[in-house]
């Protein structure tokens, strides 16, 4: 039964703000003082304090030394509880395993959380030189091949959300810098197919990328192979995405998104492009 009352009104409230502090810490790239809170958030400093203070209390955020919050390990422990419940997952491994077998370069598979890609899984081949990514870590969509791919197929105005809410953090000379160039980088992996992070999030690295679609057509996810650019070079990157392809279609009918006709079908208007 919904509570209509002001004092079920108010808890809604409460635990919005609550989840408010949560992404406000989650989107920053460094620790952030109770001021910074309540200022971006438009509360009173007292309002900020208790809710940071409950946070802190449950283990959902922490103190640095310095008197800055961030978020706390408890949030790890949950998100590594739904990675491991998140049955795309499970289904996706022996297809990435076939593909790291193919290609001889990581594999990873990520989905998408606001404007960021989160790594729900990798799997390494047996090579000296390999990447170096850890499972639940987060990157920017602007810096990513995973980014872009499941940017390109997302619909309009998601897409726009997304954008708009990026943070153009510069990490190489290549890193693309605003949201004019993004989007026509997402236009170019729509057209021919497949995304590319060309040294863009780490020099000396390149990773190519496709989107995971469901029975709707929305990226739920992404898969890319990611590699020392002297080993995936831009002549190799039609049949890595060819690999990555036959990937994507194979986790597809695995979870029920196609049937084998339909998968073809869906597949074929979005045939890799040299």
């Amino acid at each position: 039964m919904r509570d209509s009352s002001p004092q079920g009104t108010y808890k809604v409230q409460a635990l919005d703000r609550a989840f408010a502090v949560l992404d406000l810490l989650g989107e920053s790239e460094t620790p952030l003082g109770l001021a910074q809170v309540a200022a971006s958030l438009q509360l009173h400093k007292s309002t900020a304090h208790r809710f940071l203070m409950v946070l802190e209390r449950h283990h959902m955020v922490e103190r640095t030394t310095g008197g800055k919050f961030r978020l706390g390990l408890r949030l790890f422990d949950y998100g590594n509880r739904a990675i491991e419940q998140y049955d795309l997952r499970e289904r996706a491994q022996p297809h990435l395993r076939r593909l790291v077998a193919e290609t001889e370069e990581t594999a990873h598979l990520c989905i998408l959380e606001q404007a960021r890609v989160i790594y729900i899984d990798k799997i390494e081949p047996a090579r000296s030189v390999r990447m170096i990514t850890r499972i639940g870590s987060s990157n920017s969509v602007h810096c990513t091949s995973v980014g872009k791919a499941m940017l390109a197929f997302l619909p309009e105005d998601r897409m726009a959300e997304v954008i708009r809410r990026t943070r153009f953090e510069r990490h190489t000379s290549r890193t693309i810098a605003n949201a004019d160039a993004l989007r026509a980088e997402v236009e170019k992996t729509r057209r021919r197919g497949y995304a590319v992070d060309d040294e863009e999030l780490e020099e000396g690295l390149r990773c190519i990328a496709v989107p995971l679609l469901d029975a709707q057509r929305y990226p739920v996810a992404a898969i890319s192979v990611s590699g020392p650019s002297f080993r995936v070079t831009a002549q190799k990157l039609p049949s890595i995405a060819n690999h990555l392809l036959h990937c994507v279609r194979s986790i597809s009918l695995d979870m029920g998104f196609t049937s084998a006709s339909r998968n073809r079908a869906a597949w074929t208007s979005s045939a890799v492009r040299s």
